[in-house]
């Protein structure tokens, strides 16, 4: 995928300086060109004969030394010419900083500001100075200058601290960077994606729910997101992913009215939401106290809209998937669901089945399609099941 892409790998001085060398080394492995450049503070953490060694190649440190040859004197333009993809990382907020407000004081500045390929930024510092209005606006900007910003895990940072700051852990890093040489078959599709379950309240501090992590739905979108898709998110789950539109519900009613709102205007609809059946008739006003003289309490419950099918059979030109989570009889009670939804495909899973339930990253499905034979699927990522059904969604 990234075989003799040329990557430059702009190093900046922070304490995660040190993790770009595994990032060179897993390059340079999926046989991409890699060419380190780093400013003065990095040299301060890892030595660029280090970096050269792994990269293969003399790391660029000055702008006005000449670096392979005596007529080198622009490196910053020879390199920008170069480059197919940009890579800061770590990106401290001094660099942030430059590239967003169009400073050009040293090698790496002017060499990303010359720069016309795409660009990846991974944000690494400080909890509190990664929340500083100062850097979160010029992050902002740098989303608005096309900029691909990945957000920083939270764990534990260099000082001590635990918060939000941390470099992701390579294998993500090594994604992201691949995931901009993917052919992006989806460009100019807009996708609707549900994740999480819906919660039905009882009262201000209980509700009905279910055990659905939304990791599935996530997936889907993030790997449509990957692919070109303009996609909306409308979820019940806290999320990073960038780059996508999201909205956050909590009830089956809000997420059908937010699905409504903006069914007309798309391609697909992923329904990976999983929604309650049921809501209380009644939603009591103040937390219900528990009678000691009871020893039931009964809660009268009513048929939540039927998202799927209620939006389903307005599609005009639509391709609309549902997903069937069951517990036993799962051809029969996901082909029932494919007959009566007015769905295209259905991806069935039995989350009775270890490895294909709730809260797993794992998932086993067997997907249905009018006039056809099922096709099951074996054991496989989240991640992997949503990049095998867009490619059968590509290849229609």
């Amino acid at each position: 995928m990234i075989k003799d892409k040329h990557i430059a790998l702009y190093v900046t001085g922070g304490i995660a300086a040190y993790k770009s060398l595994n990032v060179v080394r897993e390059l340079i492995k999926k046989d991409a060109q890699v060419q380190v450049i780093m400013t003065k503070a990095a040299q301060e953490f890892v030595t660029p004969l280090t970096f050269a060694t792994l990269s293969q190649r003399p790391v660029i440190t000055d702008n006005f030394t000449p670096q392979t040859s005596p007529n080198d004197f622009i490196p910053h333009i020879k390199l920008a010419l170069w480059t197919d993809l940009a890579v800061v990382i770590p990106a401290t907020a001094n660099i942030i900083g430059k590239i967003a407000n169009g400073l050009a004081d040293d090698i790496v500045s002017t060499s990303i500001l010359a720069t016309k390929a795409k660009k990846l930024v991974f944000p690494a510092m400080n909890t509190d100075m990664y929340n500083n209005f100062a850097v979160k606006n010029n992050l902002d900007i740098l989303k608005k200058m096309n900029i691909q910003v990945i957000q920083p895990a939270t764990g534990f940072l260099a000082e001590g601290m635990t918060g939000k700051g941390r470099l992701p852990e390579l294998p993500e890093i090594v994604t992201a960077i691949e995931n901009n040489f993917i052919d992006k078959k989806l460009t100019g599709k807009k996708v609707i994606v549900t994740a999480g379950g819906t919660k039905e309240n009882i009262d201000p501090v209980r509700y009905i729910g279910n055990r659905s992590s939304g990791k599935m739905g996530l997936a889907m979108a993030e790997v449509a997101r990957d692919l070109g898709a303009d996609i909306t998110l409308i979820t019940t789950v806290e999320t990073d992913l960038t780059d996508i539109e999201i909205i956050k519900v909590q009830t089956a009613a809000e997420m059908m009215k937010k699905l409504q709102d903006r069914f007309d205007t798309i391609d697909v609809l992923v329904m990976a939401a999983a929604v309650a059946d049921f809501k209380p008739i009644n939603v009591a006003d103040q937390k219900i106290k528990k009678n000691d003289n009871e020893d039931i309490f009964t809660i009268k419950l009513t048929k939540n809209p039927d998202i799927l099918k209620t939006v389903a059979s307005t599609k005009t030109h639509q391709f609309v998937v549902g997903f069937a989570a069951e517990t036993q009889n799962l051809l029969a009670n996901a082909e029932k669901k494919l007959a009566s939804k007015n769905a295209d495909v259905i991806l069935a899973n039995n989350v009775s089945e270890n490895g294909a339930g709730f809260n797993v990253d794992t998932n086993k499905i067997t997907l249905l399609q009018k006039d056809h034979e099922p096709d099951s699927w074996p054991l496989m990522s989240k991640v992997d099941v949503a990049k095998k059904f867009w490619g059968f969604y590509i290849n229609l």
